[in-house]
């Protein structure tokens, strides 16, 4: 992974460098940064640079055959942590090297890919992925043998914030003093769902979300992108390269948020002294209940987004509008006056707290059932 791939970040880029040069590499980082951002890709090209002795900044030159084995994602001194589920294949105590083969073709076709799309590689359907304590075992033992190459040994933890308690605890001796020449890099877009005492363990370095024009001139550079249609793009991305390329791929037919915000905000609407309306929103409640808890989670994420979208055209920010919806008859401007400063709190509440118990396996038909009655409220609310 070449550090000139990897888009924006240049700040974090020349510290992480210039600390490996002066041979300053700490033994434990936690790269905190939303979707998108290149927490990932920038915690691999650390570790090529630091794993193969790379200097001036950039993967290349020094030692080539070391190089080339990052091509792959296979050095044999880079182990990676990742959340997983059972499946047909595995069906009891699942652990990150069960899926090494998935994951090194997720890497390797985006490695911007948020958890979202790594779940889907799964095929997690209703289940939730986790970082389990079996993983920490393999961790412990694995640190515990010496580097194949004998320079340092690193652990790349991706989404930390996955991992159980069980494993939580079984990592802190060892974050706290690992092996010599072992290096902990954690990568997590939430530094507060991380455990305060893994945090305190760690230096931690915060990335921003990628900026318009570097998004643009990414999807003009990369995707052969028409210039007005990547500065659109970029715009809607709202600093997240991995929403701009499936935004690019137009990826919303498997699952058609839009279409299913719409259907419920008006079922909604037409609630209010009609007994018999709410019928629909029982049926759309168990419909979306009928898919997988992370589905369901990002269906909800994704409505708090268009709620905050029709505040800041309600507050007339329209610089910071970016939703176009398709939907026929359906506009932000006509949405925007029902969502006020009397309202959006308590919507915003309800949102995140039906995220909260479906995260903790309630029953999502009657998770939805109460926050779709409860908006009928809200949305007419002056």
């Amino acid at each position: 992974m070449q550090f000139s791939a990897i888009l924006g970040q240049e700040h974090i880029k020349n510290h992480l460098t210039r600390s490996a040069d002066l041979g300053r590499i700490p033994h434990a980082q936690l790269f905190i940064g939303p979707e998108g951002s290149g927490t990932l890709p920038m915690a691999i090209a650390y570790a090529q640079y630091v794993l193969c002795g790379n200097q001036n900044g950039e993967n290349s030159g020094v030692n080539e055959s070391c190089n080339l084995k990052f091509q792959k994602i296979s050095h044999p001194d880079l182990h990676f942590v990742y959340p997983t589920v059972t499946n047909e294949d595995i069906k009891k105590d699942p652990k990150s090297i069960d899926f090494i083969a998935n994951w090194r073709l997720f890497v390797d076709q985006n490695p911007y890919g948020g958890l979202f799309d790594w779940y889907s590689v799964l095929g997690v359907q209703n289940k939730q992925g986790f970082i389990r304590v079996e993983d920490a075992g393999e961790v412990l033992k694995t640190l515990s043998l010496k580097s194949y190459e004998g320079g340092y040994k690193i652990m790349i933890v991706w989404m930390a914030d996955k991992m159980n308690i069980a494993a939580s605890n079984k990592l802190l001796k060892l974050l706290e003093e690992p092996p010599e020449k072992t290096v902990f890099i954690l990568i997590s877009e939430n530094e507060e769902d991380i455990i305060q005492t893994i945090r305190s363990r760690c230096q931690v370095l915060h990335f921003n979300g990628l900026s318009e024009t570097v998004i643009a001139n990414a999807l003009i550079s990369r995707e052969n992108t028409d210039p007005k249609l990547a500065s659109k793009i970029a715009h809607q991305a709202q600093g997240n390269y991995n929403k701009a390329l499936h935004l690019l791929n137009d990826d919303s037919e498997e699952f058609p948020f839009e279409q299913w915000f719409v259907v419920w905000v008006r079922a909604a609407f037409k609630a209010k002294g009609n007994a018999a309306v709410i019928a629909d929103l029982i049926h759309w409640s168990e419909q979306i209940s009928a898919l997988g808890r992370e589905t369901q989670k990002k269906f909800l994420q994704y409505c708090i987004d268009i709620f905050r979208q029709a505040l800041m055209h309600n507050y007339e920010t329209q610089s910071l509008v970016y939703f176009e919806p398709a939907v026929e008859n359906f506009t932000i401007a006509k949405f925007a006056p029902f969502v006020n400063g009397n309202n959006i709190h308590e919507i915003f509440q309800e949102l995140s707290d039906a995220i909260y118990h479906i995260e903790r396996n309630g029953n999502a038909k009657i998770i939805l059932t109460d926050l779709s009655i409860k908006l009928t409220r809200l949305i007419h609310k002056k």
